[in-house]
């Protein structure tokens, strides 16, 4: 196996394992209806069935065939990020792109075929099953009243961990084309010591060094 081959598949294997960790879980949430509304530690943290047809935490600001779009483009954008900068990405990126792009397809199949699985709407017209819900109040008020999947933790864990440890994990993406020690910007047209910038040239006939020659700096130093 190549060194490529083992890249995409440190990227692929947790993206896949987050889309059927998603999807099963949705399932079974689903089609339980004692799992529709299901206390699992009191006070803290239930399993609240609901259909989302808006973004992420049930932000609802654009019709849902948009949102499943955008939501397609995206997965493709940022998969096609991965393989621009593959050969500099380490496996700890891959493994967190790889859960961003897994937990994005997880709830893309939502979109694509809840609408027809439900008999309320067609192909993109599908509803992200979320269930995932902390209870938990202080002073009368939920601390966090969103309810979510295996998704977005997936891309929530991702996301908190680039942002954490991002010299870590992050490629260098300022590198590209480097050559050798200096990269591009400074190995092209070098000559000797000098390169292009430091060039010494003729007293007389401003061409390079030549044998014969006495030497000056370009700018008279």
């Amino acid at each position: 196996m190549s060194e490529q081959q083992k890249k995409w598949l440190i990227f692929g294997l947790p993206a896949l394992l987050v889309v059927v960790l998603d999807q099963w879980s949705k399932y079974v949430v689903r089609t339980t209806p004692a799992l529709h509304r299901e206390t699992l530690i009191e006070g803290w943290l239930s399993f609240t069935f609901i259909k989302n047809p808006g973004m992420a935490m049930g932000i609802d600001l654009l019709p849902t065939p948009v949102i499943s779009v955008i939501a397609v483009l995206a997965t493709i954008a940022i998969t096609g990020y991965v393989w621009r900068y593959l050969g500099r990405s380490n496996a700890l990126y891959l493994t967190c792109m790889g859960l961003v792009v897994g937990g994005a397809l997880g709830n893309i199949l939502d979109r694509i075929f809840m609408g027809l699985i439900g008999g309320y709407g067609g192909v993109f017209d599908g509803h992200v099953v979320d269930f995932i819900h902390f209870t938990l109040e202080i002073a009368g008020r939920p601390v966090f009243p969103y309810i979510f999947n295996v998704a977005d933790v997936a891309i929530s864990v991702s996301i908190i961990l680039m942002l954490l440890f991002h010299k870590t994990i992050l490629p260098d993406v300022n590198g590209a084309g480097n050559e050798g020690e200096g990269g591009i910007g400074a190995g092209v047209g070098n000559e000797g010591e000098g390169g292009i910038g430091g060039r010494e040239r003729c007293d007389g006939c401003g061409a390079g060094n030549e044998a014969g020659c006495e030497p000056r700096q370009v700018n008279g130093k």
